[in-house]
């Protein structure tokens, strides 16, 4: 019954991509090994556009590269510098990864397609992330990033399983933590301001009092 919904393998192929876009907004390496391990195997087919990934230096490259980004996310400092550059290498992977499902577009859709969805989703939820460690590293003094640390690889493996194996069940979790994000976000925007607005508020009193002891 299925196979006579119109449009059922594009939409089964967005699932797909927007899982493992969602996955490597948390990690940027496990769902790409995740992807190469499965092609190399043959458990899932590749495109011949995207061939490499089923290549085994492709695997053997993403999965030292997965270990040492797991790694280094232990590692006080070393794991903000990484967020610096987290984001523009999360829309670059998520991009990648949701455009090896969408071959058969034409290459300008399928890019464009890629980079707004899959690149958009994998930006927001690592965007999201950076923040929650800023906010651990503000709150704990950088105690806390290791549970950030973990949640983070947790949920890149646990997205990527689902991409590959439950696409549908993959697109909810990733819709849902794009909702995350959204809220969590305003809330610690709206913080960092009350924030600053107090800081502000303060310094102003401290110069008034400051003003009137040497009048």
């Amino acid at each position: 019954m299925l196979d006579n919904v119109p449009f059922l393998p594009y939409l089964i192929s967005a699932f797909i991509g927007i899982g493992l876009a969602a996955a490597t907004g948390f990690r940027i390496f496990l769902p790409m090994f995740a992807v190469s391990l499965a092609s190399y195997m043959g458990w899932i087919p590749q495109n011949e556009n995207f061939q490499w990934l089923s290549g085994l230096p492709t695997l053997i490259a993403t999965g030292i590269a997965m270990i040492v980004e797991i790694l280094a996310y232990y590692i006080p400092f070393v794991d903000h510098l990484l967020d610096t550059i987290s984001i523009p290498l999360a829309t670059v992977a998520g991009s990648v990864m949701f455009a090896s499902k969408f071959t058969e577009l034409g290459t300008f859709p399928q890019w464009a397609l890629a980079l707004i969805a899959g690149g958009g989703t994998a930006a927001a939820i690592s965007s999201g992330f950076a923040g929650t460690r800023a906010a651990s590293t503000a709150t704990t003094g950088g105690f806390g990033n290791s549970v950030v640390a973990t949640t983070e690889t947790a949920g890149a493996g646990l997205m990527s399983f689902l991409a590959l194996a439950a696409p549908v069940i993959a697109f909810v979790v990733a819709v849902l933590l794009l909702i995350a994000v959204f809220v969590f976000g305003r809330k610690l925007l709206r913080k960092f301001r009350n924030f600053n607005t107090d800081k502000n508020t303060k310094t102003i009193s401290v110069e008034a009092i400051d003003r009137k002891h040497l009048e």
